[in-house]
């Protein structure tokens, strides 16, 4: 009985707030505006790469508007890295087990990059995940151009963030973050980490013939962003429950097929709960995050409800419990005492 009440609590319990509705609602600015002018443009299946863009609004929510731009600076080397890259490969037509390979060794040298620079959120989940959604839609206009929305959405998304210092008007020129640094063994087993994690989950779902084999790489990567063993678990139970739950809603928005631009707005409406719920408590913040994703990946490449939903619980089911089982298979090197 202890223990169920143990886990009720890890799943059910909301962390304290921390000025979460000013970051939902940077976001769904950032996401909202580029996405309605391209559905006005008539290019609603082009909002993936606004979205992917728009997430560099996601880094540094609890810094002050200087040292915030600083924190999107950093971490944009490795969102834009991940979703340019991705758009590079679906150019280049890349075959689904060399895309496997390409995203196992990239999450390798993200995560370094994500340690080195101490971004918040932690981890490099968000680049993971735009290298495998970018790479996975058939192109539909000049490469150039994708990237030119994802850059101009990025931009943009980074100007919102740092408005706010239009009304403070305070620069410190000594202000710097605040990182805390590893050692080098705690870094490069965290990579080995995603290396294994997400080429066995890749491999996995190639095997099976699942449709998105992304989607379980970019599940087993989001055990290994916490920082104990405990807490690794606990957000690999999130992600299957807030999935499952998600995948809910996903069904109830698609049962009468609602227009492209009811679903455009659908998608911008949920990133507003996604973003408030995110640290407070992961499985809720899904239950919107996970029918956002999947009604933009249904814009840039329509598939069945049917398909879309069976892909997605089998992928995060996979991915989530390779998560799980790598962190509990590769410990944490021993620290070395301070003389």
């Amino acid at each position: 009985m202890l223990i169920v009440r143990r886990v009720h609590s890890a799943l059910l319990a909301l962390s304290p707030t921390r000025n979460d509705h000013s970051v939902a609602w940077r976001l769904t600015a950032s996401v909202g505006i580029p996405s309605l002018l391209l559905l006005a443009a008539g290019h609603p299946h082009l909002i993936i790469y606004a979205v992917f863009g728009a997430f560099l609004g996601m880094y540094g929510r609890d810094d002050p508007p200087q040292l915030r731009i600083v924190h999107q600076a950093q971490a944009a080397g490795l969102l834009l890295g991940g979703a340019i890259l991705g758009i590079s490969l679906a150019y280049l037509d890349t075959g689904l087990w060399e895309l496997v390979g390409i995203e196992a060794l990239f999450a390798a040298a993200a995560s370094v990059y994500a340690d080195k620079y101490g971004l918040k959120p932690t981890g490099p989940f968000f680049a993971i995940f735009a290298l495998g959604a970018c790479a996975s839609v058939t192109p539909t206009v000049p490469w150039w151009c994708a990237v030119a929305i994802c850059l101009a959405t990025a931009v943009f998304s980074a100007c919102i963030g740092f408005a706010g210092w239009v009304t403070d008007r305070t620069w410190s020129a000594e202000a710097t973050r605040d990182v805390a640094s590893l050692q080098i063994s705690a870094t490069l087993v965290h990579a080995f980490r995603y290396f294994l994690a997400l080429a066995v989950a890749g491999v996995a779902g190639l095997l099976l013939g699942i449709g998105h084999p992304y989607w379980a790489m970019a599940a087993a990567a989001v055990p290994l962003a916490a920082e104990t063993l405990n807490q690794r678990i606990r957000r690999g139970l999130h992600r299957i429950i807030g999935t499952l739950l998600g995948v809910g809603v996903t069904a109830l928005i698609l049962w009468h097929q609602p227009p492209v631009a009811m679903l455009v707005i659908i998608v911008i409406i949920l990133q507003f709960p996604s973003e408030l719920l995110m640290t407070r408590n992961y499985a809720l913040a899904l239950t919107f995050f996970t029918p956002m994703i999947l009604l933009m990946t249904l814009l840039a490449s329509p598939v069945t409800t049917e398909t879309l939903i069976v892909d997605r619980i089998v992928e995060t089911l996979l991915g989530s419990v390779t998560g799980i089982l790598v962190a509990l298979c590769i410990k944490e090197p021993r620290q070395r005492l301070a003389r």
